[in-house]
């Protein structure tokens, strides 16, 4: 092969990626949800995707495959093929404690995903029934320091990021509750306002009307600042500087797609999060919005795995 055409070879395998991310997309993009329709994670996933749609063009086709925490969806998402076509929002659960919380996790949220962009966040709320003699978060914890155990606390179920949560708050405070977990935030919000246990920790959209009904109080939220929707509600952080402990969302694709394609997925996201309409949707879901670069967000991930994984071990739960 002579010089000539080694260089025209050499051009022609540096634009063929340039041409691709300039012809993209060529057809509607999967966009996985790995919850039902109508919960936090969804509502992040549409609101931002038909923002996308309006401003660039670009069709998405919503795959609700919920199951397994979450699971069964990102793990559809990294078998996928990498030609920029498939999408999955993944968030905290499913991308960094369901690896130290399953012994055989079908993914590697590392190695199987390549992440497009941090979408945003979302606290857990602390509440109580309206009739709790709980005034406070102190009141709570003076209590759990009187009576060890004493204080029953509820959460949607065992690894979850509200479970968790409570675990980190019980190690910030050096107390004890006794855990009850259900199936669910349904099963939960009945026997808190029947009474039946003391405090239940979950998402903010779960618990916002119940509080706005006056059928309970929130007397704290797991975020370092207060939420718009709930904002009577201190964060824990007041009391135990630096406590974070948030469900956060983002969009990934299967890992070796076309860096080019990441990065115009990247670009189109991080423009649907600087509109005010989106700002102010999930804002009203008890959500902050985030962004950033794609290295920005597969560092975050570095970290929260990193974060996560001893609080998961003091909890002792374990799924095989």
């Amino acid at each position: 092969m002579t010089l000539a055409s080694r260089l025209a070879a050499l051009a022609l395998a540096c634009a063929a990626p340039l041409a691709m991310a300039q012809a993209y997309p060529a057809k509607p993009i999967r966009l996985i949800v790995p919850f039902p329709p109508g919960g936090g994670t969804d509502i992040f996933a549409r609101v931002v995707s038909a923002k996308i749609t309006e401003t660039q063009k670009w069709n998405f086709v919503v795959d609700n495959r919920a199951g397994a925490g979450g699971n069964i969806g990102v793990d559809a998402a990294a078998k996928s093929a990498p030609d920029g076509y498939t999408m999955v929002i993944g968030q905290t659960s499913n991308l960094t404690i369901s690896p130290a919380l399953h012994s055989k996790l079908p993914y590697d949220p590392v190695r199987d995903l390549a992440p497009v962009a941090l979408v945003g966040s979302g606290p857990v709320a602390l509440v109580v029934r309206a009739e709790s003699p709980f005034k406070s978060l102190k009141d709570v914890l003076d209590a759990a320091k009187a009576k060890p155990g004493s204080v029953t606390f509820a959460s949607p179920g065992n690894g979850t990021v509200a479970h968790l949560a409570g675990v980190r708050l019980q190690q910030a405070a050096n107390v004890k509750f006794e855990h009850i977990p259900y199936k669910g935030a349904a099963g939960a919000i009945p026997d808190l306002l029947g009474g039946s246990v003391d405090i239940f920790m979950s998402s903010v959209p779960t618990v916002a009307s119940h509080v706005a009904s006056g059928k309970m109080r929130a007397l704290a939220v797991t975020s370092l600042k207060r939420s718009p929707v709930l904002p009577d509600a201190p964060p824990i952080a007041d009391t135990f500087p630096g406590f974070d402990a948030v469900t956060w969302f983002g969009f990934l694709m299967p890992a070796g797609t076309p860096p080019e394609i990441v990065a115009r997925m990247n670009e189109a996201v991080n423009a649907a999060l600087k509109s005010p309409d989106v700002r102010s949707k999930l804002a009203s879901e008890g959500g902050e919005v985030i962004g950033g670069s794609a290295t920005e967000f597969s560092a975050f991930i570095r970290k929260e795995l990193a974060s996560w994984a001893p609080v998961v071990k003091a909890s002792g739960a374990k799924v095989d």
